[in-house]
């Protein structure tokens, strides 16, 4: 008995060291980025819509669906930056992003997120074909963004209009800061296009019906 203790005691330590050492790590934590919408309040004269737009979860395409930065190497490389990552999966980042700029137009009279249970007149699907820092060309990427539209009443589920909304921008130098940076200006850049289509597109559906509903009394 004396020895099989000794033997148990021996694994008891062993393993006691091993769990101990799992907390204690040499890498280096990651950092975490979050880009920031557009939100200048729009012009007095702006147009205004009584109608309501909820925005449909947002699909990426592959690679993208992750919280990874994505870069473009030559020979059609896809990788990451190392130890760094946004604030969440791509797709969660660009939904609030464009719920927020699609709020400060002013042109409706709410816009809800894919999580609101509140009905709205038209939906908005949004599918992220690209989200990258492409260094195929220089050492200083080119920032890439595209997004693919598809908006639609919500009654019949009738598609209105269909587009693409980009934005692009270089970065000032090879550093992630200035990445960053980048990100932000081309992502600002493809939501003021999306806004600017989607509104137009609701505007002249909206011409075709006499009188549209408010979706609160549907």
């Amino acid at each position: 008995m004396s020895t099989l203790m000794r033997v148990l005691a021996g694994v008891l330590l062993v393993a006691a060291a091993g769990c101990t050492s799992g907390f204690h790590s040499s890498a280096s934590p990651d950092q975490v980025y979050f880009l920031r919408a557009n939100t200048t309040p729009p012009p007095a004269e702006a147009a205004h819509s009584a109608l309501t737009l909820r925005v449909a979860r947002v699909v990426a395409g592959p690679g993208l669906e992750t919280s990874h930065i994505v870069l473009l190497e030559t020979d059609r490389r896809m990788s990451y930056y190392m130890a760094s990552r946004w604030a969440g999966p791509l797709p969660e980042v660009v939904e609030e992003l464009a719920v927020e700029s699609l709020r400060s137009s002013g042109a409706w009279e709410a816009v809800q997120s894919s999580e609101s249970g509140f009905p709205a007149d038209y939906l908005l699907q949004i599918h992220i074909r690209a989200f990258e820092a492409d260094y195929t060309a220089s050492a200083a990427p080119d920032v890439q963004v595209a997004l693919d539209c598809t908006l639609g009443r919500r009654t019949g589920r009738e598609i209105v209009s269909t587009f693409a909304a980009e934005g692009s921008a270089k970065a000032a130098a090879n550093k992630l800061s200035d990445v960053i940076a980048a990100f932000e200006q081309a992502t600002n850049a493809a939501l003021a296009s999306l806004t600017r289509q989607a509104s137009d597109a609701v505007r002249r559906d909206a011409q075709k019906v006499d009188s549209p509903v408010p979706s609160i009394n549907r």
